[in-house]
């Protein structure tokens, strides 16, 4: 029977089927299976003595098998480098799996072992591999060298050209580069953007009159031209988040007089997100007159990273919303800091729990082993925290806090501090946007607290007020390769695999 629905969800995300009554399609793979099954006798498994890997070639099969060394936690390959070749590519004899050139494809393979190993059962899983562009059918059965204990493997594979893989993007060269316009507060992200897209930021003119109004324009023709305004809405001491967003609305107003073809709104921070709806009598629901005034100046598109509700935001906009995440950013730099220690990735809310799995998963696929997750309970209610449940296992474990934002600290320290006290070896904040208002320094500046982690969505400040511990990622590739994707017509879905992978970068400049 398919038993894909019933494994936990790191497995089930590698295999497109798994079955541990396995009924193959492939001849050789019916001859595997078969001797297998003769050769077991009512053991617990047959030994690899049974089976000559001299008879292989002559009975059609193109098997491998390997021994599982406990104490190392390794599977060393005993026979059959050739047959896996196809998959893993070199592999020596008495090589460890995980030595493979292609990292996810040995991942794949050892999360297969160890369901076989832990069943007890041969098992058939099929799966189709993107980076060779080709589906593959695997068996493999238990092995036990003392009659006890399966600590062997027995496989054998085949493999054909797949059908169902999308051509991979690429950016089409017969249109115009899109123009890109780094508002006030945001150009140095602005930079790193343009640097992904191979163009340079548009100019454009800002200028405060002396009562404090204050107007825009770009200093290029917009006509029928694809025009990106990257603006963060956020408050400092130069300006609030009411003034950029009235900037914002009066540039895309301004653009759309131009005659612009397409406005997309790149906004990293999108300020106001968190009152997303009614906990109050009479309470504002401020993402959806956000969304309206928006789209009443003329906006087509938004683009926005890690929204507080993406829920909310996707049902507040009428025009088109792309929604990123930051989770791989995290998860890369993650894996350089946290060692070879178990890990526990934590939500410090429970509305924050499938952000927090999103880093919890990517870590996973990165680290190749398991990550567990937890949560702390919070209420709020007129400034005031409360909640003190707390799930999870994080004593002598490194403690990643995931949350979309790090304003006054409170809510991060509260959870750090929990983690803290209940034995946690270090404890790591990931937050996407670095608000970080007057006292968040000193909040989430606790001696236990290992490091903080934030995106350039929002400049961060440097002199005494700066967070100790602080590092800032950039998410300039990111936005960069989602406004290729929208500019030229490609998948932003299929553009969080391509990024993963590392894609290459690509140019949208003319030579």
């Amino acid at each position: 029977m398919t038993t894909l629905a019933v494994l936990e969800p790191p497995l089930r995300r590698l295999f497109a089927r798994i079955d541990f009554a396995p009924q193959p399609k492939s001849e050789q793979l019916k001859e595997l299976l078969s001797l297998w099954v003769t050769e077991r006798a009512g053991a617990i498994a047959p030994k690899l003595a049974a089976f000559d890997p001299r008879s292989w070639s002559t009975r059609g099969l193109q098997a491998f098998s390997f021994h599982h060394d406990a104490p190392a936690q390794k599977y060393l390959l005993d026979h059959g480098a050739e047959s896996l070749k196809p998959v893993l590519g070199p592999i020596e004899i008495g090589g460890d799996l995980a030595t493979s050139s292609l990292p996810r494809a040995a991942a794949r393979l050892r999360r297969l072992f160890d369901a076989v190993r832990e069943a007890g059962e041969p098992a058939l899983a099929e799966f189709i591999d993107t980076n060779l562009d080709m589906f593959v059918e695997i068996v493999v059965a238990p092995l036990s060298s003392d009659g006890r204990h399966v600590d062997g493997l027995i496989g054998a594979l085949t493999t054909r050209a797949s059908i169902a893989r999308k051509p991979h993007f690429r950016p089409r060269t017969d249109i115009h580069p899109p123009l890109l316009f780094a508002l006030s507060g945001s150009e140095a992200l602005g930079e790193r953007i343009a640097t992904h897209l191979g163009i340079r930021p548009s100019p454009h003119e800002f200028r405060l009159f002396e009562d404090g109004e204050h107007k825009g324009r770009p200093l290029v023709s917009v006509r029928d031209r694809d025009v990106y305004i990257l603006s963060s809405l956020w408050s400092d001491a130069g300006s609030s988040v009411n003034d950029r967003f009235c900037r914002l609305l009066f540039f895309i107003g301004c653009l759309r007089d131009g005659a612009a073809a397409r406005i997309t709104a790149v906004i990293p921070y999108l300020g106001f997100a968190r009152k997303d709806r009614k906990t109050k009598p009479r309470d504002p629901v401020t993402t959806r007159y956000v969304a309206q005034l928006l789209e009443a100046v003329g906006l087509d598109r938004v683009v926005a990273l890690d929204i507080h509700n993406v829920a909310a935001f996707q049902n507040a906009f009428r025009c088109s919303t792309e929604h990123l995440s930051a989770a791989d950013l995290f998860a890369r730099t993650l894996v350089g800091m946290i060692g070879d220690g178990a890990v526990t990735v934590v939500s410090p809310d429970l509305g924050g729990g499938k952000r927090s799995e999103e880093v919890r998963e990517r870590l996973e696929a990165v680290l190749r082993r398991p990550v567990e997750s937890g949560f702390m309970e919070k209420h709020r209610s007129q400034g005031v925290v409360t909640g003190e449940l707390f799930a999870g296992e994080v004593r002598n474990r490194t403690a990643i806090i995931v949350d979309d934002l790090i304003s006054s600290g409170t809510t991060m320290a509260r959870c750090a501090r929990a983690c803290h006290e209940r034995g946690a070896k270090r404890i790591f904040l990931a937050a996407t946007h670095g608000l970080f208002t007057a006292q968040a320094s000193k909040v989430v500046g606790e001696p236990f607290i290992s490091g903080v982690l934030v995106t350039d969505t929002v400049p961060q400040k440097m002199g005494s007020n700066s967070v100790p511990k602080l590092t800032v990622l950039s998410a300039g590739e990111l936005l960069g390769e989602a406004i290729l994707r929208v500019h030229s017509g490609g998948s932003i879905t299929e553009m969080i695999d391509d990024y993963t992978s590392g894609a290459a970068r690509r140019s949208l400049a003319r030579p």
